[in-house]
């Protein structure tokens, strides 16, 4: 059974040794507790620059997949220590790109919790950035 949630995504991005705060994204969405996995959705605002875009997070225990679907469309698998190539299709054109995660922490149970990612980005086999995801999601009328 869905539920309705709040979800708060803060991203840092590592270039050149230099961390950078990204914006810290608060937006309401769709929360699926299931003994098989988990499945979160919310749809992307003018702030993150994906207006139009659906974004689902599907968590399992060994890996999580963010799918993007609208002006942007990707598929992204994150498993501990491997390297998964992606495709980033956007209205401009697409992007063969590559990620290695080097952490992937879940704490989720019915009611929400968090989901830690830090991964290398890779273009054309060059390091672009290191990239942390920390989201949050909270089940609405919960407290704290």
């Amino acid at each position: 059974m869905n539920k309705d949630v709040l979800i708060t995504i803060h991203s840092i991005q590592n270039i050149d040794g230099q961390d950078c705060d990204g914006p810290e994204l608060i937006t309401q969405g769709t929360y699926e507790y299931a003994p098989d996995g988990v499945r979160f959705s919310y749809m992307e605002s003018e702030l993150t620059g994906l207006e139009g875009t659906r974004t689902d997070f599907h968590i399992k225990p060994e890996e999580v997949v963010l799918s993007r679907r609208g002006s942007v469309n990707a598929e992204m698998v994150f498993r501990r220590g491997e390297k998964q190539r992606f495709r980033y299709q956007t209205e401009y054109g697409a992007l063969n790109l590559a990620l290695n995660t080097h952490r992937l922490e879940t704490t989720l149970d019915e009611h929400g919790g968090d989901v830690e990612i830090e991964y290398d980005l890779n273009f054309n086999q060059s390091f672009l950035s290191r990239n942390r995801f920390i989201i949050n999601v909270k089940e609405k009328g919960l407290k704290s």
